[in-house]
């Protein structure tokens, strides 16, 4: 078993909520190193993404990825509106035909969401982004599918390594994004890209129940 359409919907329903619960955190984040719209920004474009994804059936989980790539690019501003975008256009890419999401697919669609993070921002460890949260990500994913976990194993390690890697974005002085301008003073602090890439990644690995169409589905090994 794996990641089907419904639990891909049922957990951008999860992200929404999550992200909704932390607006204030990635707001205060956002505000010590950055312009301080990032968690106002996300919740305006998930919550946009929940009513894209109540319109109407959606026939694969890479139709799901782009549904909500498209809405995120149309709704938030920022950077974060085209980072996303283009991550999770590149994750429907590497998952074209599934029909569901398998431990294999699962590590793809991550990697190619880093190469798509990467291009776009054209930033790498290191560089206090999200990439310090999705490169040991996909790091741990590809781990957990050599050691032969199921696919909610694999969301899991990923969930877990993303985690580690936004508080670790602490202690790094920025060398990206308006954060870059603070120079040294940037260091101290979360990022908060980071941060919600940690957030949307550990609501894909939550098995808790979500208020879609398709209440309580999750992905399962």
């Amino acid at each position: 078993m794996g990641c089907g359409v419904d639990e891909v919907v049922a957990a951008f329903h999860r992200v929404a909520e999550v992200i909704t619960a932390h607006r204030d955190e990635l707001v205060d984040l956002d505000r010590a190193i950055g312009d301080g719209d990032h968690g106002e920004n996300l919740t305006r474009g998930f919550t946009a993404v929940r009513a894209s994804l109540d319109e109407g059936e959606h026939g694969s989980p890479a139709e799901v990825l782009k549904l909500v790539a498209s809405t995120l690019i149309s709704t938030v501003g920022g950077a974060a509106g085209p980072l996303y975008g283009t991550a999770l256009l590149r994750a429907a890419k590497a998952v074209p035909d599934r029909v569901e999401l398998g431990p294999e697919d699962v590590a793809a669609a991550l990697a190619a969401a880093l190469e798509g993070v990467v291009a776009r921002g054209r930033a790498e460890a290191g560089d206090k982004t999200m990439v310090d949260a999705l490169v040991p990500a996909v790091a741990a994913a590809e781990r957990a599918v050599g050691d032969g976990g199921d696919t909610r194993a694999v969301l899991a390690a990923a969930s877990a390594a993303a985690e580690t890697g936004a508080r670790e974005t602490a202690p790094l002085v920025a060398r990206k994004g308006r954060a870059s301008y603070l120079g040294e003073r940037s260091a101290g602090h979360l990022d908060p890209g980071a941060r919600s890439t940690a957030l949307v990644l550990g609501a894909f690995a939550s098995p808790g129940p979500s208020p879609s169409r398709t209440p309580g589905k999750e992905c399962e090994g």
